[in-house]
């Protein structure tokens, strides 16, 4: 009986102790990165387009996994069309001339792949290289904080009717269709006159749209490009960007949960990029500060640099902060882990440490890791204030120097890597949704 009792206590103990782990970083029972993910897309062999996709799609369509489709050129989906992806399908842009997707403002996309069947979209290149093709837009109808509450998408694109680059409006639960189970991969063209593509674009997508397990591999421009509208994104992963992994500007309104993105200080572009970059304008005078600035709020986030030696790349100068948050921009972010950054943080030098600002950027449970230095303001070496304001305890922030070895559960798998929090040999998991 007393064995009994002792095995009971000891059960108890362990059961209270896992329950009792803080949730930080990409959490799951089960390493979600499985199966539908891919860290080696240059070494898959996708096949030869059989179909063409090109100028416009103007009635509903549906495309089909027996098939490998060459997006050619601009392919704009038009006048309220809907169209559908079937799991498993491969879209393939085509690099000599900027193959790119633009779901138009009033038109849906379903590309609602599985678990087991991705939807892929990827180059057609032998050699497959960052910024091959162009990118995945979806133009809705929400709101964005610019005069006229409208704007439109340029980078050279060549619609046949302007509205088709159109996007913004006053419909927050504007409904784009749904994204899931989906890989991008080395999207990002360079363009000589309007910059880079980017991976996803959303600009004014509203949050009736159902984004879902998106990987954003090799990107040339940003992984992630979120322009205005209001956004829900969950299991998101951006890998290797040469850029941002996730830009948030003019009035967006987002909750990104449960998401990652895995930097290289040996791939990224000569201007300064970040894991997450937040705004609420470029040109101050292009917006109207009467409506909404842009609020981000990101919860159980892995931020991760991998290096092969952490210490000489920050010397070199080869690794940045992992967030730069701009003027009027709001953050929330907690249970997140951020790892390997020089520093973890910074905040535009025009930001003061006051109690207004602290009061919108936000960082509670976070675990900061081999960093050098946390948080800061631009140009200013000395963060005592800040330190001192999120090192409270009644923020819960953790700080250590750990190998990413010793913090997440397998990092060093190149193939099927699994980036959650190791804490004790317990995953850092409570969640058992699948």
């Amino acid at each position: 009986m007393k064995n009994f009792t002792q095995t009971v206590c000891l059960f108890l103990f362990v059961c209270a102790n896992l329950f009792a782990q803080q949730e930080k970083g990409i959490i799951g029972t089960n390493n979600w990165l499985n199966t539908w993910t891919e860290f080696k897309p240059n070494q898959v062999e996708y096949g030869e387009p059989n179909q063409i996709l090109s100028g416009n799609i103007a009635k509903d369509t549906k495309l089909y996994k027996k098939n490998i489709y060459l997006l050619l050129g601009s392919v704009f989906v038009t006048d309220s069309t809907t169209l559908t992806i079937e799991p498993g399908t491969i879209i393939i842009g085509d690099y000599e001339t900027n193959g790119s997707l633009i779901i138009s403002n009033g038109s849906k996309i379903i590309a609602d792949g599985l678990e087991t069947d991705p939807i892929v979209f990827t180059s057609n290149r032998s050699v497959k290289k960052e910024g091959d093709w162009g990118g995945l837009f979806i133009l809705g109808d929400a709101p964005i904080s610019k005069f006229g509450n409208e704007s439109s998408v340029n980078y050279g694109l060549r619609p046949s009717s302007f509205k088709d680059i159109n996007y913004g409006g006053a419909n927050p639960e504007s409904n784009s269709g749904i994204l899931r189970f989906v890989r991008i991969e080395f999207a990002g063209k360079r363009t000589k006159d309007f910059g880079y593509f980017n991976g996803l674009t959303l600009a004014g997508v509203g949050k009736k749209t159902i984004i879902e397990n998106i990987m954003v591999s090799y990107c040339n421009g940003n992984s992630f490009n979120i322009i205005g509208g209001e956004v829900n994104l969950h299991k998101m992963v951006s890998y290797r960007s040469s850029s941002n992994d996730y830009e948030f500007n003019y009035g967006t309104q987002c909750h990104i949960s449960n998401s990652l993105a895995i930097r290289s200080p040996y791939v990224s572009n000569a201007n300064r990029s970040q894991c997450m970059y937040i705004a609420s304008y470029e040109n101050k005078d292009d917006v109207d500060l009467t409506k909404k600035r842009t609020a981000v709020v990101a919860e159980n986030m892995t931020l991760i640099n991998i290096s092969d030696d952490l210490a000489y790349d920050i010397k070199v100068g080869l690794v940045k902060e992992a967030l730069f948050i701009a003027p009027e921009a709001s953050l929330n972010m907690t249970k997140s882990v951020i790892s390997g950054f020089n520093p973890a943080v910074i905040l535009d030098e025009t930001i003061f440490v006051n109690s207004e600002n602290l009061d919108r950027i936000k960082f509670s449970e976070m675990y900061f890791n081999n960093c050098k230095g946390n948080i800061f303001t631009e140009h200013n070496s000395n963060n005592e204030d800040l330190e001192n304001w999120y090192g409270n305890r009644a923020f819960f922030n953790v700080y250590s120097k750990a190998s990413d070895s010793e913090t997440f559960i397998n990092s060093k798998n190149v193939k099927l890597p699994d980036f959650r929090l190791r804490i004790n040999k317990i995953i850092a998991s409570n969640d058992y949704e699948d």
